[in-house]
């Protein structure tokens, strides 16, 4: 009797650790290179969210009698301006955080619009097929045919760059790539049988499309809108470094950066330090992404 009541609930793990999702996870949890990326990707936010908020010191706030302070490393460096201060008198270390919680949410943002839009695209796109297939993939080659910085100097030239019209141009200009992915693996996916069963049971296609495949197709595209975080967030440097990004008193890492430039030889630590954020955030993603992208290759190869 206690056999015939495991039964159900042993065959449901099993269902549940058969799903592509699950297996998928499991193998890339596995890898100490991503529990490396997390931890020093969570130190960084915890460290930019927490920081500013219990510090008393205003990253817009200019000090004449602090500028150029080195930091606590160097000769003169305080611990009250651990990283030193820039040309302004500015903290750089609360100046940095703070530069890193702004390309964190806009890169978080942009990737969420990327990826709803581009793989509804091509979730459509690869399942209805046809003329339908045909206009939306020429529209994404079309989007594709316009490089970013072109898109972003007309889009933040002809309207003031804030956080919201950053975030517009960077998904703009990143959607088509979600789009092809996600069309060529519904392409595949909808020659497997239980789509053949489920239009014969008389499932409709939005059911199909959003209760079966949907599911199924998300855990091969994941690692793309990981990579794509660090990616976006480069984008949103460049975009502050050459001018037309979030406009100061906003510290972003593309500012601060361009600010400290002029000063490299006697106060490198001004461009310096917000790089090192940059780098250090980067390094996380980039580490976490890699073993996804390792562990979704498994996942196709059939090996996990």
């Amino acid at each position: 009797m206690a056999a015939s009541i495991d039964e159900p609930a042993a065959i449901a793990a099993t269902a549940v650790a058969a799903t592509p999702g699950r297996r998928m996870w499991l193998a890339t949890w596995s890898q100490t290179e991503f529990k490396i990326g997390l931890v020093l990707f969570l130190l960084l936010v915890g460290t930019a969210f927490i920081y500013p908020l219990l510090s008393d010191i205003d990253p817009t706030k200019l000090s004449v009698r602090e500028r150029f302070l080195p930091p606590v490393f160097l000769e003169g460096g305080t611990w009250a301006h651990p990283l030193g201060t820039d040309q302004l008198g500015r903290d750089l270390f609360v100046r940095s955080l703070v530069g890193l919680q702004n390309a964190l949410m806009i890169s978080v943002a942009v990737v969420v619009l990327m990826f709803a839009f581009g793989a509804t695209v091509g979730l459509v796109a690869g399942y209805r097929g046809g003329w339908i297939d045909t206009i939306l993939m020429r529209l994404t080659d079309a989007q594709l045919s316009i490089p970013l910085i072109i898109l972003a100097i007309i889009i933040l030239t002809v309207s003031r760059p804030t956080p919201f019209s950053v975030i517009v141009v960077l998904a703009l200009a990143g959607w088509p790539v979600y789009a092809r992915v996600t069309r060529s693996v519904t392409l595949a996916e909808r020659r497997r049988e239980y789509v053949r069963g489920a239009k014969i049971l008389g499932a409709s296609d939005s059911r199909i499309m959003w209760l079966l495949i949907a599911p199924n197709i998300l855990p091969p595209i994941a690692f793309v809108a990981v990579l794509d975080i660090a990616r976006m967030m480069i984008f949103e440097a460049i975009l502050g470094f050459i001018g037309i990004g979030i406009q100061p008193p906003t510290p972003t890492f593309g500012t601060i950066i361009a600010d400290g430039r002029k000063y490299l030889i006697n106060a490198w630590w001004i461009a310096t330090m917000p790089g090192g954020f940059l780098f250090l955030t980067l390094l996380s993603v980039n580490l976490m992404g890699a073993a996804l992208e390792r562990a979704r290759n498994r996942l196709l190869r059939g090996t996990i």
